[in-house]
């Protein structure tokens, strides 16, 4: 199963594969050696997209962030593969004594941190991780600017921002002929709807923005292994899925079981060809802790959901 398909990402020039793999897992859920396992499987099933962020994977005892973005350049180091990957990381989420934010300053000293962390000159996609309300947008689209022009940086894309958010800042890009946020990467699967369907959507329909879904399989639960608490001890993301057993979630798994029986496919691939078929969704950001996994994941994008399907699954989730 191989993944031949390309998508524009925004207006950025970026072309990249209809799945993004997610490094929040390297150096917490899986090690070095499995990281570069599955990194290479990834590129060789015709993958291209890697999302990471600086503050990965602080939140683990011991860490102090960069842990992904380092596995991530020694791969890059090792294999030679730099221009074949788009590599697309975040800055602006707190990182303890070296502060947080959208500032010109703490850009630049983020930018210097991911490029040396990274082992390579540029970034694909530099994306500000969570808006800063305390730094004018100006502030920060001139920093990105300035870095654009310096040839280590690519695009620049927004994470977790409101409608409202986004529009100011496309606005000031314009009167300023900044660089604009060529992609936007909002919470949404199948569970989570309605953060991105509000207003986001359409938003990034009339302004050809690039969207780049995370959480995309609701922290593992849409995959169908999580019935009841007692499941929640299998993973390291066991308190983030207890909020979706409940009787919409179990509704959603129904239809989703339903859907995937029709196909002969899981869960897991039905959840994400849903997510590959909105028109409006470039990639879907997805992690996997072991080639299984991995495998199940990459094969979701050749299955193509007819309009039943889809009908089913948004009925059960609306």
């Amino acid at each position: 199963m191989v993944i031949t398909q390309r998508r524009k990402l925004g207006r950025s020039g970026l072309e990249v594969s209809p799945i993004s793999f997610g490094g929040n897992v390297f150096g917490w859920t899986i090690d070095e050696n499995t990281s570069f396992e599955i990194l290479d499987n990834f590129i060789a099933a015709g993958g291209n997209f890697i999302d990471t962020a600086d503050v990965y994977s602080k939140w683990v005892p011991g860490n102090q962030g960069g842990e992904s973005e380092t596995i991530l350049g020694k791969w890059l180091k090792q294999r030679g593969h730099r221009d074949q990957v788009v590599i697309a990381t975040k800055v602006g989420s707190d990182m303890g004594v070296k502060g947080k934010g959208l500032s010109h300053k703490h850009i630049q000293q983020g930018i210097e941190d991911s490029l040396q962390r990274l082992q390579t000159d540029y970034i694909d996609l530099y994306q500000s991780h969570i808006d800063d309300e305390s730094t004018p947008i100006e502030e920060t689209l001139e920093t990105y600017a300035s870095l654009i022009r310096q040839g280590k940086v690519r695009a620049i894309g927004a994470s977790n921002y409101s409608g409202s958010r986004l529009l100011q800042a496309l606005e000031i890009s314009r009167q300023h002929s900044y660089p604009r946020y060529e992609s936007l990467q909002p919470r949404y699967n199948l569970y989570d709807r309605d953060g991105y369907e509000q207003d986001l959507q359409q938003i990034s329909q009339e302004h050809e923005i690039g969207v780049i879904s995370y959480s995309s399989i609701a922290s593992g639960f849409l995959s169908g292994k999580y019935r009841s608490e007692k499941d929640l001890s299998i993973s390291a993301r066991g308190n983030a899925i207890k909020k979706y057993l409940n009787p919409r979630g179990f509704a959603i798994l129904e239809a989703i079981y339903r859907v995937a029986k029709t196909y002969n496919s899981t869960p897991t691939q039905v959840s994400l060809a849903w997510l590959i078929a909105n028109p409006t969704i470039t990639a879907p950001i997805v992690s996997a802790t072991n080639l299984d996994q991995l495998n199940d994941i990459i094969k979701a994008v050749n299955l193509h959901l007819d309009q039943d399907a889809i009908s089913l699954l948004n009925q059960a989730s609306s």
